[in-house]
């Protein structure tokens, strides 16, 4: 195991590190890093309510819903509710709702060749079947390959960025009681999950 420290807060890389105390979970990663899919299991594995944030900052067309109404859509969300699990980037947006009311943040920190290969994998699944997303939104072809706004070239632009910026947000103050666990890979983050159902005792 090794921890290595970001001002005040640990950020733990270690699969089984701390998932018996699990309840507020939020997990974090570069587009296309497989967020969704393991908050799903996070939150089935713990009973919670599964939060997806993209889910409440998309309007039609791809249109935000604007940062005050996105703000309360996400406080509205986590409210009055014991155990949740949200995942999905935001954190300029959102950080002070979602990561100082958590327990833990899972961070799916992985190579970016590997998280582009997944990303290409999803657009394609995703424009073949017409897979309808938030607000009745669907990807296309013109919006991911053909525009500036496409995911490859957010994930290219974020990926360096995350890695510089997120230690020093674990290590404010306001989230030394947080514990942060680093994947680095797919497989660490599916050792952490299977931790967490055996402790919740969900395992088969």
């Amino acid at each position: 195991m090794s921890v290595s420290t970001a001002g005040r807060q640990h950020v733990q890389e270690s699969s089984a590190l701390g998932v018996k105390r699990a309840q507020r979970v939020v997990v974090l990663g570069v587009t296309g890093s497989g967020k969704t899919t393991t908050a799903a299991r996070a939150a089935r594995f713990l009973s919670a309510k599964h939060v997806e944030l993209d889910a409440l900052y998309w309007g039609p067309n791809w249109t935000p819903v604007g940062i005050p109404v996105f703000r309360e859509r996400v406080a509205e969300a986590i409210a009055d509710v014991a155990c949740w699990v949200t995942d999905g980037g935001y954190a300029s947006h959102v950080w002070d709702i979602t990561w100082k009311s958590a327990d833990t943040i899972l961070w799916l920190d992985y190579p970016l060749t590997f998280v582009m290969a997944r990303l290409l994998r999803r657009s394609v699944r995703r424009m073949v079947s017409r897979e309808l997303l938030w607000s009745g939104n669907r990807e296309s072809f013109r919006k991911q390959f053909l525009s500036g706004e496409s995911l490859f070239v957010w994930a290219l632009k974020t990926h360096g960025k995350y890695r510089r910026t997120y230690p020093a947000h674990f290590g404010r103050p306001e989230l030394s009681h947080v514990q942060v666990v680093r994947a680095r890979s797919s497989g660490a983050a599916a050792s952490w999950l299977r931790a967490l159902e055996a402790a919740s005792g969900d395992a088969q």
